[in-house]
């Protein structure tokens, strides 16, 4: 897995909908219940993507600032 296919987009055009389906999940949850529901929500995904060298590379990718 390389930094450009991280990169890519592969959402259709739909990563507005996605955006917009996490904030309403993460309505109305104090800080420790979205941390909560982000882990479990890394980890469905992860499942889903299963690639673990992927998912390792995506984690490592989203830990660094934003460029």
């Amino acid at each position: 897995m390389t930094d450009h296919d991280l990169g890519r987009d592969r959402l259709a055009g739909r990563g507005d909908d996605i955006y917009a389906a996490l904030l309403r999940a993460h309505d109305g949850l104090d800080f420790a219940a979205s941390a909560a529901l982000n882990a479990r929500l890394v980890l469905i995904l992860a499942n889903l993507a299963g690639d673990p060298d992927a998912v390792i590379a995506a984690i490592d990718r989203a830990r660094r600032p934003p460029a």
